[in-house]
Protein backbone atom coordinates (compact mmCIF):
# COMPACT_ATOMS: atom_id res chain seq x y z
CA UNK A 1 0.00 0.00 0.00
CA UNK A 2 1.23 3.48 -0.83
CA UNK A 3 0.60 6.75 0.98
CA UNK A 4 0.41 9.98 -1.04
CA UNK A 5 0.86 13.55 0.15
CA UNK A 6 0.29 16.47 -2.20
CA UNK A 7 1.73 19.96 -1.83
CA UNK A 8 2.24 23.10 -3.87
CA UNK A 9 -1.30 24.35 -4.28
CA UNK A 10 -2.28 27.94 -3.68
CA UNK A 11 -3.75 31.12 -5.12
CA UNK A 12 -2.39 32.45 -8.40
CA UNK A 13 -3.49 34.98 -10.97
CA UNK A 14 -4.60 33.91 -14.42
CA UNK A 15 -1.58 33.35 -16.64
CA UNK A 16 0.58 32.33 -13.69
CA UNK A 17 2.23 29.05 -12.82
CA UNK A 18 2.24 26.52 -10.01
CA UNK A 19 4.06 23.23 -9.48
CA UNK A 20 2.30 20.51 -7.56
CA UNK A 21 4.24 17.72 -5.90
CA UNK A 22 3.07 14.35 -4.64
CA UNK A 23 5.37 12.43 -2.34
CA UNK A 24 4.80 8.70 -2.05
CA UNK A 25 5.80 6.36 0.75
CA UNK A 26 5.12 2.89 2.01
CA UNK A 27 5.69 0.97 -1.19
CA UNK A 28 7.91 0.75 -4.25
CA UNK A 29 7.12 3.94 -6.12
CA UNK A 30 8.48 2.84 -9.49
CA UNK A 31 5.88 0.07 -9.66
CA UNK A 32 3.00 2.55 -9.81
CA UNK A 33 1.50 4.44 -12.69
CA UNK A 34 0.92 7.93 -11.35
CA UNK A 35 -1.69 10.52 -12.21
CA UNK A 36 -3.33 13.79 -11.31
CA UNK A 37 -7.07 14.37 -11.12
CA UNK A 38 -9.05 17.44 -10.13
CA UNK A 39 -12.46 18.26 -8.78
CA UNK A 40 -14.08 21.66 -9.07
CA UNK A 41 -17.00 22.69 -6.82
CA UNK A 42 -20.20 21.01 -7.91
CA UNK A 43 -18.44 18.87 -10.50
CA UNK A 44 -17.21 15.31 -10.69
CA UNK A 45 -13.57 14.43 -10.31
CA UNK A 46 -11.85 14.45 -13.69
CA UNK A 47 -8.62 13.13 -15.11
CA UNK A 48 -5.84 15.64 -15.74
CA UNK A 49 -2.62 13.79 -16.54
CA UNK A 50 -0.86 10.46 -16.06
CA UNK A 51 2.63 9.06 -16.35
CA UNK A 52 3.73 5.45 -16.68
CA UNK A 53 6.03 3.67 -14.26
CA UNK A 54 9.23 4.46 -16.15
CA UNK A 55 8.16 7.97 -17.08
CA UNK A 56 8.42 7.15 -20.78
CA UNK A 57 4.73 7.63 -21.51
CA UNK A 58 2.47 10.50 -20.52
CA UNK A 59 -1.10 11.43 -21.30
CA UNK A 60 -3.18 14.57 -20.74
CA UNK A 61 -6.73 15.70 -20.94
CA UNK A 62 -7.26 18.00 -23.90
CA UNK A 63 -7.92 21.12 -21.84
CA UNK A 64 -4.42 21.13 -20.32
CA UNK A 65 -2.31 19.96 -23.26
CA UNK A 66 0.50 22.39 -23.94
CA UNK A 67 0.10 24.05 -20.54
CA UNK A 68 0.63 21.28 -17.97
CA UNK A 69 3.51 18.83 -17.72
CA UNK A 70 3.59 15.70 -15.58
CA UNK A 71 6.93 14.27 -14.51
CA UNK A 72 8.25 11.81 -11.96
CA UNK A 73 11.44 11.24 -10.04
CA UNK A 74 11.57 7.60 -9.03
CA UNK A 75 14.63 8.23 -6.90
CA UNK A 76 12.65 10.71 -4.80
CA UNK A 77 9.35 8.80 -5.01
CA UNK A 78 7.68 11.97 -6.20
CA UNK A 79 5.44 12.96 -9.08
CA UNK A 80 5.05 16.55 -10.22
CA UNK A 81 2.53 18.58 -12.15
CA UNK A 82 3.92 21.77 -13.64
CA UNK A 83 1.01 24.05 -14.48
CA UNK A 84 1.62 27.06 -16.71
CA UNK A 85 -0.71 29.63 -18.28
CA UNK A 86 -3.29 28.90 -15.62
CA UNK A 87 -6.90 29.82 -16.22
CA UNK A 88 -9.76 30.42 -13.79
CA UNK A 89 -11.35 27.19 -15.02
CA UNK A 90 -8.34 25.30 -13.66
CA UNK A 91 -9.55 26.12 -10.15
CA UNK A 92 -10.12 22.85 -8.30
CA UNK A 93 -8.83 20.50 -5.67
CA UNK A 94 -6.05 18.50 -7.28
CA UNK A 95 -5.58 14.89 -6.25
CA UNK A 96 -2.61 12.62 -6.74
CA UNK A 97 -3.39 9.07 -7.84
CA UNK A 98 -1.32 5.91 -7.79
CA UNK A 99 -2.27 2.79 -9.70
CA UNK A 100 -0.71 -0.63 -9.24
CA UNK A 101 -1.44 -3.19 -11.92
CA UNK A 102 -1.22 -6.60 -10.26
CA UNK A 103 -2.50 -8.58 -13.23
CA UNK A 104 -5.18 -8.79 -15.84
CA UNK A 105 -8.28 -7.03 -14.48
CA UNK A 106 -6.57 -6.52 -11.13
CA UNK A 107 -5.66 -2.96 -10.23
CA UNK A 108 -5.18 -1.17 -6.93
CA UNK A 109 -5.75 2.57 -6.76
CA UNK A 110 -4.72 5.02 -4.06
CA UNK A 111 -5.44 8.71 -3.55
CA UNK A 112 -3.88 11.62 -1.76
CA UNK A 113 -5.84 14.09 0.35
CA UNK A 114 -5.83 16.81 -2.31
CA UNK A 115 -4.41 20.30 -2.62
CA UNK A 116 -6.42 23.40 -3.51
CA UNK A 117 -5.53 25.40 -6.61
CA UNK A 118 -7.33 28.71 -7.08
CA UNK A 119 -6.80 30.85 -10.18
CA UNK A 120 -8.12 34.39 -10.01
CA UNK A 121 -9.15 36.34 -13.08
Amino acid sequence: QVQLVESGGGLVQAGGSLRLSCAASGSTFRNYNMGWFRQAPGKEREFVAAIATSGAATTYTDSVKGRFTIARDNGKSTVYLQMNSLKPEDTAVYYCNAEYVAGINQKYTYWGQGTQVTVSS
